[in-house]
Formats: C-alpha cells, sequence, structure tokens
C-alpha cells in the first residue's frame, strides 16, 4: 500500500540567482497534522510562477521516496529534506513508470486524479543548487508528476493512498513525459495520450502540435510540441498607420473598431481567425501599450475589423472604448496566428463563449461568403442578451448557410431575455449540450473562450471519441488566477534597459507592453529582452531566420532554461543579427 509520507507547502520568496531574485516557492517545509486540500492549493501553500506551475491542473506534486534515494546515490548527497524537490507530497511508492494519467487516488478525505508529469524548472536547480537538475530529471525518467483535486479534503502524513480509478489508456507517467521530452514522437502514442481525458490543457496542445508536425511531415530537427511554429512571414514589417472609420457598440462590454489603410491602399487579406497587435499611445509620456485583438469580420483587403471588450482596470480596453473616436489613426501590426479555418469539406463546429465569439465568427464570414454548403454549426455561450456580442450578425449569416445551426446557452440571462427567441438553453456550454444536439463528431471543432472552458471542451471531446487533429483552440484574455482573492507576489515587470539606445531597429514586446530600440549594445535580441526583464521563452526548435535567411544560432534562446506549459504563442527563435525592419513579438 502507497504512503503519504510527508505534506509540503510553502509562500513564494525572493532567491538571488545570477545577479537577479527570482520569485520562487520551490522551498517547501514538512508540515504536521492534517491540511486542507483545496481545488487550486494546499492551505499555506502557493506558487510563485503561475505560468508554469499550480492551477487547477498542477494544484499538487507529488514526488517519491525511491526518487530521493536515487537522487542521492546519483549526486552524493545525504542533505535531502521532505520538500527538496518541491514537491507537496512526499509519498512511498507510486513510481512514475507505473502510475497513469488519469488514474485516481484517494488520499484522507480529498480524492485526486493524475494531469500530467511535472514541468521541469531551472528553480528546482536553484532549490538542490545543481544547475542541471531540470535536464536531469528528464535524462534520468524522474520527474514526479501532478494531481488535479477533484474532491476538497484532508490529508496528513501517515495517510494511506488507496488506488479507486484507472487512467483509460494505461500510459505512465514516464512515457507521457519521454513522449514530449525525448526524440521520437510516435503517432499512434500521441494519439493513445490525446484519448485521455485527464490529460492536462497544455500537454494536449503539445501532443496536437506535434500530431501535426508528424502528418505534414514537419522538420525534423523541431519539436513543435515545445515551439509551436509561429506561421509564414507578416504581411509587413512592424506596424502600419490605419484609420478608425467606424466604431459599434457590439453588447455592454465589447466595442468593435473598423480600420481602413489611408487613400486607395489595400490592406493584405486575413485568414480566418488571425490576430493583429495594435500599439496605442495611451499617454503622450508613457511607453506605448502593446495588445493582441482578433479580427472579426470576413477576411478582406479593404478594412480590418477588432472587437474589444472592457476589462475591469484595463487600460488599453478603456482607452478603446472612451477616447478612440473615428478620425483617429492606430499603429496596427500585419495579421498573423495559427488557430485558422481549415480548408476542406468537414463539417466545421465553431464553440466560443464571451468575446472569445470574435476569432470564430470572421469563421463564420468567411464561410458565409463562400456559400459553403458544409455542415456549419454555431454554439456561443453568453451571461445574458446585453453580453451577447454579434447576436443579430450571426443570425444573418447563418441564414445564408443551406447547413447551418445554431444554439444559443446563457448562463444567467436577463428578465427580458427570451427563450426560445433570444437563447436557446439555460446554463453553460459543455460536451453534453453537444450529445444532445448530435453535432457530428467528424467535424473541425474550433473553441475560443476562458482557459477553463476550452479545456473542459477539449478533454469532453476527447473523451467522446473526437480525433485529436480536429480540435482547435485559442486561448482568448487571461488565464484564470492562481490563487483568486489572494494578491500576486510582486515580479520585476518588464522595463527600458538601462542605458536606452536613441538609434536602431524598434522592437516591440507586445504583451509586456514595451517599445525600444536595438542599439549596439546588445549582441543579439536574447541580450535586449533580457535587460528588458521581458518574459521570453525556451525553445529547442532550429529554424531560418526571416531577416537575414542563415540558420538560427543555438544556445541563444534560453532566457528562462524552462519548457512553457501551456506552449505559448510568445515563444519566439531569436537570432544574432539585427532585423531590417521594426520588429514585433508577441511578448
Amino acid at each position: 500500500m502507497a504512503r503519504l509520507m510527508s505534506v509540503n507547502v510553502g509562500l513564494p520568496r525572493g532567491i538571488p540567482w545570477q545577479g537577479k531574485t527570482v520569485d520562487t516557492a520551490v522551498w517547501k517545509t514538512s508540515v504536521q497534522g492534517p491540511r486542507q486540500v483545496r481545488r487550486l492549493n494546499i492551505d499555506g501553500d502557493r506558487q510563485g510562477d503561475a505560468a508554469g506551475h499550480g492551477g487547477e491542473q498542477r494544484a499538487v506534486l507529488v514526488y517519491q521516496s525511491e526518487a530521493y534515494n536515487f537522487w542521492q546515490s546519483e549526486l552524493g548527497r545525504k542533505d535531502f529534506t521532505y520538500g527538496q524537490f518541491g514537491e507537496n507530497f512526499t509519498v512511498d511508492g507510486l513510481p512514475d513508470d507505473e502510475v497513469c494519467i488519469g488514474d485516481r487516488y484517494r488520499i484522507g478525505s480529498a480524492l485526486f486524479e493524475v494531469t500530467q508529469p511535472r514541468v521541469t524548472c531551472y528553480r528546482v536547480g536553484i532549490r538542490m543548487n545543481e544547475p542541471q537538475m531540470a535536464a536531469l530529471l528528464v535524462a534520468r525518467g524522474r520527474p514526479g508528476f501532478y494531481l488535479r483535486v477533484l474532491e476538497e479534503g484532508q490529508v496528513e502524513a501517515g495517510d494511506e493512498i488507496v488506488q479507486v480509478g484507472i487512467g483509460p489508456e494505461h500510459m505512465t507517467v514516464s512515457e507521457v513525459n519521454a513522449l514530449l521530452y525525448l526524440p521520437g514522437h510516435p503517432r499512434g502514442q500521441l494519439e493513445r495520450a490525446l484519448r485521455i481525458p485527464a490529460l492536462s490543457p497544455g500537454w494536449r496542445g503539445s501532443f496536437q502540435a506535434l500530431l501535426s508536425q508528424n502528418e505534414s511531415g514537419g522538420e525534423t530537427t523541431g519539436n513543435a510540441g515545445l515551439d509551436p511554429a509561429s506561421g509564414p512571414p507578416a504581411a509587413w514589417a512592424g506596424f502600419r498607420p490605419l484609420r478608425v472609420v467606424h466604431k459599434i457598440r457590439e453588447s455592454s462590454s465589447v466595442t468593435s473598431l473598423v480600420l481602413e489603410p489611408f487613400e486607395e491602399s489595400r490592406l493584405t487579406a486575413a485568414r480566418p481567425g488571425q490576430f493583429v497587435v495594435l500599439r496605442l499611445r495611451v499617454m503622450p509620456d508613457a511607453p506605448a501599450l502593446m495588445r493582441s485583438y482578433s479580427l472579426s469580420s470576413e477576411p478582406g483587403e479593404r478594412h480590418y475589423r477588432i472587437s474589444v471588450k472592457r476589462e475591469p482596470h484595463g487600460l488599453a480596453s478603456a482607452y478603446i472604448n472612451d477616447r478612440v473616436e473615428i478620425g483617429d489613426v492606430l499603429d496596427v501590426s500585419a495579421p498573423r496566428g495559427n488557430f485558422v479555418l481549415r480548408p476542406n469539406d468537414a463539417p466545421v463546429v465553431l464553440l466560443s463563449a464571451g468575446v472569445g465569439a470574435t476569432p470564430v465568427i470572421a469563421m463564420l464570414h468567411a464561410l458565409a461568403a463562400k456559400a459553403a454548403t458544409r455542415e456549419v454549426w454555431w454554439l456561443h455561450g453568453a451571461r445574458c442578451g446585453r453580453e451577447h456580442p454579434f447576436a443579430q450578425e450571426t443570425r444573418n449569416l447563418l441564414e445564408t448557410l443551406v447547413h447551418g445551426h445554431s444554439h444559443i446557452s446563457y448562463s444567467s440571462p436577463d428578465r427580458e431575455d427570451r427563450l426560445g427567441v433570444d437563447y436557446d438553453a439555460d446554463g453553460h456550454l459543455d460536451i453534453e449540450v453537444l450529445r444532445g444536439l448530435h453535432v457530428p463528431r467528424n467535424a473541425d471543432f474550433y473553441i475560443c473562450g476562458p482557459s477553463a472552458f476550452m479545456g473542459d471542451l477539449s478533454a469532453g471531446l476527447a473523451a467522446w471519441g473526437v480525433v485529436a487533429d480536429r480540435i482547435h483552440t485559442e486561448l482568448f484574455g487571461p488565464g484564470p488566477s492562481n490563487t483568486p482573492g489572494i494578491a500576486a507576489t510582486p515580479s520585476r515587470q518588464p522595463h527600458l534597459p538601462a542605458e536606452p539606445s536613441s538609434a536602431g531597429p524598434v522592437v516591440s514586446f507586445a504583451r509586456s507592453g514595451l517599445t525600444v530600440h536595438w542599439g549596439p549594445a546588445f549582441q543579439s535580441l536574447l541580450e535586449l529582452a533580457e535587460a528588458c526583464d521581458v518574459p521570453t521563452r525556451w525553445s529547442c526548435r532550429t529554424g531560418v531566420c526571416h531577416s537575414c535567411e542563415t540558420g538560427l544560432v543555438a544556445g541563444t534562446v534560453t532566457y528562462q532554461p524552462e519548457p512553457i506549459d501551456p506552449p505559448a504563442r510568445g515563444t519566439i527563435l531569436i537570432c544574432c543579427c539585427q532585423p531590417k525592419a521594426d520588429v514585433v513579438l508577441d511578448l
């Protein structure tokens, strides 16, 4: 019988490392007595890096006493204490090569489900005082694993660990870990992993990328699961001035801007589902804000439409809603992104929640413009009619399709919202709704909305038997809070370098809201990003630089030497050349 040997918790703190301060909670302390386990955390525990750790899919980290014995021998050390590897549960038993993704365990009064292997991180190297520790955990096949909390309850050191469920594909933690990180990604194994409903959305996205690379005969030197391809080169470099010709209120919280080029010039027709980056001059003397917005109109060369939800305390969305007027000129990047409509004859299901409708309504426009004869399903979830953007627009588009279907769910309808007229059902969109509507399982599914919405639907579709490469997702807006109601630990914000240059190509870090000149003081884009504390991401993929058309330099892509979980659109490949024009990076 496996047993819980220690419960370990810790709070984030600043640790000096390589001349910087890293916010980390990898230092865990063993605690005595019962502890309450909640959906996101154990009482007294938090994560310093919510992007790579924590959240519903990674609420509890498990490591084994047997692995402790292995590393003491491997590293020649005897100074280990429980929590040494940053784990919440130190256990006797449950080895990685026996525990399967989807296995369920009862510990104390709480119920858990295995969701993914541990994502190895450089912070464990700091904790162990062993810089290569992250790589060693992968190379030796001893990562540990994460648990999701299915039923909250109390646990205590000494509790027995009782297996109450078995993962459907019997794929061990070791097998799944090797499938992503080690060479060789057999199609059959990828498909097996994607059939596991419990597999976390981040790992699911990585395996979907690998499966697509496998099918398309992608370059063998890369790993699309760790560095999703960024698509073809942008239609133009940097930003282009576009004029606001219409401003439209779509709902109580969503406003659209229609943007056109000057005079008789043309735009590049975007692929349905792509996005653009706006550079907004909110304050005259402050750095510009960069924001990514999906194009919500029919793809064309005459104009672009973006639709922006006003967010609480959102500087950019407030600026667009309150201060941008018709006739204003905004700096806009070329369209980009790979969440695009596939050109085939299969049925298509467009699934969205809230303002996540923006990229999929562009797909609906494209289908209507071509008078598509394929079966098209529009399924959307909103809070109520006041917060339902594009309601009449989608009805009009669906009427032009010979095989168009619609289903609208309101989670909290207003008194004036009419069931059967304005919406079709109370509640949220989920897999049971799709089952009840007899949505075809051989369709291409495009899902956009909050992360929980996408994760639940993706897992539900996989469990329903939908082939993995037919499920396409686009995260819209920020991910869920790691600890709702608790202020995050302050971290260093992106900033201008200590000695900013006034010359050189302009580099815009869109997500960080920072624009700087790439001056001669920085030999590579990596050095510039590092000087600005921009959170770039690790990548092991190789390729060709679109600027100098030479191979990328190995080793120049490690700012934070850790894989991304989930893989982010901000992953970049960094060359040592300087660009021929301004650069926009979604970072």
